[in-house]
C-alpha cells in the first residue's frame, strides 16, 4: 500500500508541492546554528572542559561584568534552570563566584573569579580564532550574512 494510500495518510495540496524543506530559510539558520555551535564547542570543551551553558555564562560575564541569572537567561536565549545549574557547575570549579544580588535580594549574582578571567583569556582567542576561519570561508559572503543577521536579530519582535 503506498504511503497516501493508507487510512489517516497526509494529502498535500498545492502548497506542500512548492515546499522545500532544505531550502527554507528558518530550517537552514536553526542547522547552520546548530553546526556552529558545536564546532565552537568542541574547541572549549576540549580547551577548558566547558559545556555549552558554561561557555555561554562565562562569555556574558567577562563581557558584562557582574551580573544576575536572570540578565544572563535573557541575554544568551537560555531557560534559568539551563543557567542556574552552569553557575553552579561554575562556582564548583572556582570559575565564578555567586552573591546577593545588590539590588534586589531575591537575585543571584555572578562574577567571574580570577581562574575564571584565566580561563576567559586562555578561550577568547581561540574562540576569535573559529570565527576568523568562518569568515575566511564565507569570503565576501561574510559581509552580507553579517548584515542579514543583524537584521533578523534586531527584529526579534515578530
Amino acid at each position: 500500500m503506498a504511503a497516501l494510500d493508507r487510512p489517516g495518510a497526509a494529502r498535500h495540496g498545492p502548497a506542500m508541492s512548492d515546499f522545500d524543506l532544505n531550502g527554507f530559510l528558518p530550517y537552514q539558520l536553526a542547522l547552520a546554528a546548530e553546526k556552529v555551535s558545536r564546532d565552537l564547542s568542541a574547541v572549549y570543551a576540549r580547551e577548558g572542559g566547558l559545556t555549552v551553558p558554561e561557555w555561554r555564562v562565562l562569555a556574558h560575564l567577562a563581557q558584562s561584568g557582574e551580573v544576575s541569572v536572570r540578565d544572563i537567561e535573557a541575554r544568551v536565549g537560555m531557560e534559568k534552570s539551563r543557567v542556574s545549574r552552569a553557575a553552579s557547575r561554575l562556582e564548583g570549579a572556582g570559575f565564578v563566584e555567586k552573591r546577593d544580588h545588590p539590588q534586589d535580594g531575591r537575585l543571584v549574582s555572578l562574577t567571574l573569579t580570577d581562574a575564571g578571567r584565566a580561563l576567559m583569556e586562555r578561550l577568547v582567542p581561540l574562540a576569535l580564532d573559529y570565527q576568523a576561519g568562518l569568515k575566511a570561508r564565507l569570503g565576501a559572503a561574510d559581509r552580507g550574512l553579517s548584515e542579514a543577521l543583524r537584521m533578523i536579530l534586531e527584529d526579534q519582535s515578530q
